[in-house]
């Protein structure tokens, strides 16, 4: 009871009127608790309960991983990179996201290049590491080295056949049915072209070659 309090309404100020608008107005004003966008960056992006949560834990990361989403168009791959490879630098670095030496959208467009065969994942690996080094951005890295991924089928079924020719005894042993010396033709590829072959055409070429 108001009384037991000795609670008198002050007349100097108006009540307060929470109306259901209002409240909602707040409510939409508030920042994103993190339990409700781990839960949607599961919804939206596809992610495991693991990786939200990593994302989410601080509001810089959950941050720059949005902008990372939206400048590669692949929220999968930019959870990957943001957590193991941004992570992994950082961390030897002992910066925090704040100071990343890569920007979320510089980010963004490598993993871009990676999703439209520009360069393969190893490669980008490299290039990563350059742009945490020098802050230079992917494409100019990969001009300057020359690491466009080839993706021609002439140059790709060149190199296929001079690693056949120079393991004409791994070839027959292939054919008498040592399915896993398979991988090791890859591998030899691969190798000869510094990384730089589309590995998906490898492995096709690869098939049709040693039949």
């Amino acid at each position: 009871h108001a009384h037991d309090y000795r609670y008198f309404p002050d007349p100097d100020l108006l009540p307060l009127v929470l109306t259901e608008e209002r409240i909602e107005t707040i409510r939409q004003s508030l920042p994103e608790l993190p339990d409700a966008k781990k839960q949607r960056f599961m919804e939206a992006y596809g992610l495991s309960a693991y990786d939200a949560g990593v994302l989410v834990a601080e509001q810089e990361t959950s941050g720059f991983y949005e902008q990372v989403v939206t400048a590669s168009g692949d929220a999968k791959l930019a959870a990957n990179w943001v957590i193991t490879e941004l992570f992994g630098q950082l961390n030897a670095a002992g910066k925090s996201i704040g100071d990343s030496p890569v920007s979320a959208e510089a980010l963004g467009k490598m993993i871009g290049l990676i999703k439209d065969g520009t360069i393969s994942g190893r490669i980008a690996k490299d290039v990563f590491a350059e742009m945490v080094a020098s802050g230079k951005d992917a494409e100019i890295i990969i001009e300057e080295k020359g690491l466009r991924q080839v993706s021609d089928t002439g140059a790709i079924e060149k190199v296929i056949d001079d690693v056949i020719a120079a393991n004409q005894d791994k070839v027959a042993e292939y054919k008498s049915g040592k399915d896993k010396l398979f991988g090791f033709f890859v591998g030899q590829v691969m190798k000869a072209s510094q990384g730089k072959a589309n590995p998906g055409m490898v492995n096709d070429l690869l098939k049709a070659k040693l039949g």
